[in-house]
């Protein structure tokens, strides 16, 4: 049984960082994992992806430059560096992950999620 659990998630202010992590368990026929967020009213959208083997992380166009995520295969541990906050970044942040043959571009593409946790910018 895959299991993500969530954790790091807060209340910070404007300008503020927080550091997401996920750790994974029973995630054996891998592929690629990525950070979702969804806002009251608002469709759940990628943030970051990071691939197991080849490819470069990707990043939404908000996260550029501001957030980073990371991978630490040796303690099943996802990441994701939220640094200069935006109150527009409010949102509960989903780990995800994909198995071959998916992809983490998108919601559909997605095998296994976590619980989530809430991420709160305020002005």
């Amino acid at each position: 049984q895959v299991q993500l659990l969530e954790s790091g998630g807060g209340s910070v202010q404007a300008g503020g960082s927080l550091r997401l992590s996920c750790t994974f368990s029973g995630y054996n026929n891998r592929n690629c994992m990525a950070w979702f967020r969804q806002a009251p009213g608002k469709e759940r959208e990628g943030v970051a992806r990071i691939y197991f083997e080849g490819e470069t992380p990707y990043y939404a166009g908000s996260a550029k430059g501001r957030f980073t995520i990371s991978l630490d295969n040796a303690k099943n541990t996802l990441f994701l560096q939220l640094n200069s906050l935006e109150p527009e970044d409010t949102a509960m942040y989903y780990c995800a992950a994909a198995v071959p043959g998916n992809t983490c571009n998108s919601v559909r593409g997605i095998k296994y999620w976590g619980q989530g946790t809430q991420v709160t910018v305020s002005s």
